[in-house]
């Protein structure tokens, strides 16, 4: 078992996204995204299935045809091959947790 301080991990950059993986397993993976106010990742679509867990901040993430306003304690599940995006307003952490690819 493993301990992971998530708070010590979110980091922030003005210049863009900031990603860090977490954990890789044969059964998933898990990384977490940082994005500061107004950054975006553009929706596309992605091989595999994601949970997505708001930790800190709002926005918007899309899955599928649907845009769903999160905060944190927010969840969403994207199915393998919709697309996913992640539009922010206030500085975001959000865990995703990936079928294994």
């Amino acid at each position: 078992m493993s301990l992971i301080d998530l708070s010590a991990l979110i980091e922030f950059s003005r210049v863009g996204r900031v990603k860090k993986d977490l954990i890789k397993t044969k059964g998933f993976n898990a990384i977490l995204v940082c994005l500061d106010a107004g950054q975006e990742i553009s929706p596309h679509p992605e091989p595999y299935e994601v949970l997505f867990v708001v930790i800190e901040g709002e926005g918007t993430i899309t899955c599928g045809d649907g845009r769903y306003g999160v905060k944190p304690g927010s969840a969403v599940y994207v199915k393998n091959g919709e697309d996913r995006g992640i539009r922010c307003d206030k500085r975001m952490a959000v865990v995703g947790i990936q079928e294994a690819h």
